[in-house]
């Protein structure tokens, strides 16, 4: 995982996420996860092309149950963009391409 990359906690999600004063792409994902492992590359490309103009972090849902179950996620992974303290775009699987991933974030920023 590329040090660009930070992990969140229920305890730390709304000061590392919410208030936050770029955007922020949040990976929720899990250890067993194989499409995780698959887009982790992509997330790390993703947070050193948008570097200065966007956050990305992750977050266990195994480890972290509440935050998951407030944003409604029932499968990983699951990307969601927050500004300002609100989703404002959601990637639900894998995106097939990096491609993809940007576009999605670029259509976001």
């Amino acid at each position: 995982m590329s040090q660009l990359i930070a992990e969140t906690s229920d305890d730390t999600f709304e000061t590392d996420v919410l208030n936050s004063a770029e955007p922020v792409l949040v990976d929720f994902w899990a250890t067993w996860c194989g499409p995780c492992k698959v887009i982790a590359p992509m997330l790390d490309e993703i947070a050193t092309n948008y570097q200065g103009r966007m956050k990305v972090v992750k977050v266990n849902i195994e480890q972290n149950p509440k935050t998951p179950r407030t944003y409604g996620i029932r499968g990983v992974p699951t990307l969601l963009i927050f500004k300002n303290g609100k989703v404002e775009g959601t990637q639900l699987g894998a995106p097939p391409t990096k491609n993809h991933l940007t576009q999605f974030v670029d259509r976001t920023l």
